[in-house]
């Protein structure tokens, strides 16, 4: 049976590389940011102050991703800080994700910035398989101005171990038979899916590296981390049975949620936020023709605590207006009414495709197929002019309230950070 070829490939600090070809090769900027400590950050007056990817001269100064941004400067006064720009993002990842698909049907997408290759039926076609990642990354290079590493083995699991293995611009490979000298000294921190607290419960039990973990005996490991115990066991022997998909599976759920720009003490506030996350939720599931059963309403309090609540619609829908009557419900359930909060979520899952039979009610009077009709009327006049071209009236604010102001379309990606004006910045 001919072995499986599989490549993992992954954008070096995909976000800053993107900013930094853009400047480079379309703004004429001189500096590359890859070269300085440097960091992509959302906006602190915004309450997104976090670094969202960073440069490798940031290493020294122990700056990592999920840092604050205040902290971040406290460990490097002179971080450049350069805004997202999601828009750039989802550019640069469709081409990087068209030269992808050149080499072999199987890409699955695991991320905007990573992917599974199955060359497994195709690798003849271009000979041997480490010179065939080389010219894939040097080709990522030349055309797209960004690099990658690439992980190469026979399943995802130990490809794209490889690919986390010295950066930037590299390609690894991880075999069964490497395994002992490349993986088994790694600490068990680096194994793949081992996140903090599973970590936190190995090095409990005396467990530091991958190679102990996989000669630990698996009967004590299932013991203390359960059904997660056998699964790590697997993972730090290399044994991996999953395929590369290259189509998306279908989507379980459809949520948005925001951080606000300010502590919301009010229910009239927290009503708007709502709103116009349901406004946002409910366009994407009457893009795809679907309707939701079950709704949920997630809560932040200023103090990070987290509650949410749910329930089961009495018809399905996917009406705007019908989705926030929902929400509203489940919040006055779920706040406490005094605690100021932070961060609202909106959900939607039991999903029906196309048109559900809606229970007819003698003491309902309202008209949902006009509904219906103006929620679709309004779609229409968005995806022509823009999503800011209509609004409802809720949302139109006095300057005077400009700090205060809530988007009638929230979640997501907000606003600041979709694209940015760079004539207003001094582009180095």
């Amino acid at each position: 049976m001919k072995e499986r070829i599989i490549f993992h490939i992954d954008v070096n600090s995909a976000f800053l590389s993107w900013e930094a070809a853009y400047r480079i090769y379309h703004l004429g900027a001189c500096l590359d940011l890859r070269t300085i400590p440097s960091a992509i950050g959302g906006d602190v007056s915004m309450r997104h102050g976090i670094i969202l990817a960073k440069s490798i001269p940031t290493k020294p100064y122990g700056i990592k991703t999920g840092m604050t941004i205040l902290e971040a400067r406290q460990k490097c006064p002179k971080l450049y800080l350069a805004l997202p720009n999601y828009s750039l993002y989802q550019r640069c990842s469709q081409a990087f994700q068209h030269i992808l698909q050149e080499y072999t049907p199987d890409v699955e997408v695991y991320s905007i910035d990573e992917s599974f290759l199955d060359m497994t039926s195709t690798i003849h076609l271009y000979g041997d398989a480490v010179e065939t990642a080389y010219y894939i990354k040097r080709r990522i290079k030349s055309e797209l101005g960004f690099t990658v590493n690439v992980g190469i083995s026979s399943n995802r699991l130990l490809a794209k171990m490889a690919s986390e293995f010295e950066k930037p611009d590299k390609v690894h490979t991880l075999f069964p038979s490497e395994i002992k000298e490349k993986m088994w000294p790694l600490p068990v921190s680096e194994l793949f899916f081992c996140g903090r607290a599973t970590t936190k419960k190995l090095l409990s039990m005396g467990i530091n590296t991958i190679g102990e973990l996989a000669h630990t005996d698996i009967g004590l490991l299932k013991s203390n981390l359960k059904k997660q115990g056998e699964t790590m066991w697997a993972f730090a022997n290399g044994l991996d049975f999953s395929t590369v998909i290259a189509e998306a599976p279908a989507q379980k759920g459809y949520g948005n949620s925001t951080t606000t720009p300010f502590d919301v003490s009010d229910v009239e506030t927290a009503q708007k936020v709502l709103l116009a996350l349901c406004e946002t939720v409910a366009v994407r599931l009457r893009n795809d023709n679907i309707q939701t059963q079950v709704l949920s309403v997630g809560i932040k309090s200023f103090d990070l605590r987290y509650a949410s609540h749910q329930m089961r619609l009495k018809d399905p829908t996917n009406i705007t207006i019908e989705l926030y009557r929902y929400a509203c419900s489940l919040f006055v359930e779920s706040w406490d009414g005094k605690t100021p909060i932070r961060h609202l979520a909106v959900h939607a899952s039991s999903l029906f495709h196309g048109d559900a039979l809606r229970q007819m009610d003698l003491f309902d009077l309202t008209d949902y197929v006009r509904l219906e009709t103006l929620d679709r009327t309004i779609d229409n006049i968005r995806h022509r002019y823009g999503n800011d071209s209509i609004k409802r009236a809720v949302f139109v604010q006095p300057s005077s309230t400009e700090h205060r102001v809530i988007d009638h379309m929230e979640g997501g990606i907000s606003r600041e950070k979709r694209s940015v004006d760079y004539s207003k910045l001094k582009i180095l």
